[in-house]
Formats: C-alpha cells, structure tokens, sequence
C-alpha cells in the first residue's frame, strides 16, 4: 500500500439548515444548527482515514477553542495529524453553511491561519514524500504554495492529485505535474471555459486538461456522475440513486476515497467506483466530516 499525504485546509463550519438560500439582504429563518470541524482538505485526509488510507495531514489551525476542538477530532482518526500546526497570530479558518431543502449549500469562508502555509512548510513536508506516495491537495491554501507543492513532490516521484477547489487558475507550466485533477463541472468551467451540460461536453473539457500535460482527468458531476479520462480510459460513470439531505463534503468525501483506492492498487475505473459509493453515503447524512462512511460501510 502506498503512502497518502494531504495537503489543504482545515476548518470549522458553522452549518444552518433553511428551506432555501437567502437571496441578497434576505433573512431566512433556519431550523437546525451545528459546529462541525470541515475544511477541504481535512475533510479529504478524515475521508482517507475513515477508509483505511492511514493519512499524514499537513495543515495550518489558530491557536484557539477552534483549532483545539479540530484536533481533539483529528485524534479519533487513524491518521497522522502530527504536522497540523497551530499559528499563535491568527485564528482558524471558519466556514458559514447555508443547506436548503434540496440539499444544496451556499458557503462562505474566511480562511484564517489556512493563508498562512508556507513554501518552508512544504519543504520540511517533502521529508515524508517518496515515488511510493501519493499526495493529495487543494486550493483551499496559497494559490503560489499549492504550486510548489504541487512541483516539489512531483520531483520526488509522487502521485500528485490536485481538486482544484475552490476554483483557481493555477499556471499552465505545473499541470504537467499532475498524475490526476479532480474537478467538479463548475471548476472545470472555471478552468476550461467549457460549460457542462452533457457528457460529450465534460469529456471535451477532460481533453484541454490532458492537452495540459496532466496524465488523467476526472471529473464529478454530482447527480450526474462522473466523466473518467486517461489511462486508456474515456468512459462517463453514472451517480448512484440516492436520497440526498446534505451535499457539503461530498467532493471531499469522493476525493478522500478515491485516493485510498488508489493507493492500494485499484485501477483508476475501480477507484472512481469506490470513491462514487462513499460520496453517495456521504449525501444522506448531514455535514461534512459527520458524514464521511467508515470502510466497513462500503
């Protein structure tokens, strides 16, 4: 089994249930509330560990009742959370969730200590990684971190995934050091200019990726399933048929297992299988982290 790495952010999400998103200067009257450790990449690395993956999360948190309620949660998982850092100068990020009756969410983020990863961060990190990793990260970090991160552990021969979330132009020159890339329509379009309505027109985006220089390309759809690319492979893998009630952290959830898939050998076909039934648990459980499966759901 390989070794995973996550890079990314952590959170605290601050998640109301309303019957609708508020448009603007609109108050809408809620009927749930919950405090929920979040951010996309501990969600990722809580997937992973969940999953079996056995993770090392590399992170940045505020010295404060936030930063130490996420690692009181980060020690229930089996992961390695040693290189999650607490910064004395700034708080930890938190995440405002806005969840409707159709489970769709609207969320605002102010990013906190996560602005604080460092390029001497990412060294230090590059003592753990190897051919035998694979390193999993977003943009959830310094748009100019993430890319170094992105070459540096290219160059030590591992695995590199980036979901490019929230959505970003990363420069063209780093995609080159991509094993894979991981984002859902609204992203791709961000990045490609190709809007997605159909699977002829996630695989034409799936292609200026691969034109890029990144070596596959997946790209999720939520209830419409997810286009897979490279690797021989140009197929369109359908969303499993399920009643959703909450779809925040099922990107990560996908990600988290997809890796873990992977890292044990699974072909890129069989892991996007994998990953598709655990973000298809995930959206019929309320928040993020709460409703990453355990392995011995799946």
């Amino acid at each position: 089994m390989h070794r995973i790495i996550v890079l990314g952010s952590a959170n605290m999400d601050l998640t109301v249930t309303v019957p609708r998103i508020p448009k603007p200067g609109e108050t809408v009257s809620g009927n749930g509330f919950r405090t929920v450790p979040g951010g996309k990449g501990a969600n990722q690395a809580v997937a992973a560990a969940r999953l079996g993956g056995r993770p090392m999360f590399a992170a940045r948190i505020g010295n404060d009742l936030f930063g130490e309620n996420i690692l009181k949660a980060f020690a229930k998982e089996e992961m390695d959370y040693s290189f999650v850092r607490q910064d004395p100068e700034i708080p930890t990020g938190v995440a405002l969730i806005s969840v409707d009756s159709h489970a769709e969410n609207a969320i605002s983020v102010a990013p906190g200590a996560n602005k604080k990863v460092s390029m001497s961060d990412i060294d230090e990190l590059m003592q753990f990684v190897s051919k035998d990793t694979y390193f999993l990260l977003q943009l959830e970090i310094p748009l100019e971190v993430a890319e170094y991160a992105i070459k540096c552990a290219s160059s030590k021969g591992a695995k590199v995934i980036l979901n490019p979330a929230p959505a970003a132009m990363i420069d063209d020159s780093y995609y080159k050091y991509l094993f894979l890339i991981t984002p859902n329509e609204h992203e791709c379009e961000f990045i490609t200019g190709v809007h997605i309505e159909n699977g002829e027109d996630a695989l034409e985006a799936a292609g200026i990726f691969i034109k890029k220089g990144v070596e596959n390309v997946i790209i999720t759809c939520g209830s419409k399933g997810s286009v897979v690319c490279g690797s021989g492979i140009s197929s369109i893998v359908p969303a499993l048929d399920v009643e959703a009630v909450d779809t925040t952290g099922a990107g990560d959830t996908f990600n988290g297992a997809l890796v873990v898939a992977l890292s044990e050998g699974g072909s890129l076909m069989d892991s996007v299988l994998f990953a598709t039934r655990a973000s298809s648990i995930s959206v019929t459980r309320h928040g993020a982290q709460t409703s990453i499966p355990m392995r011995n759901e799946m």
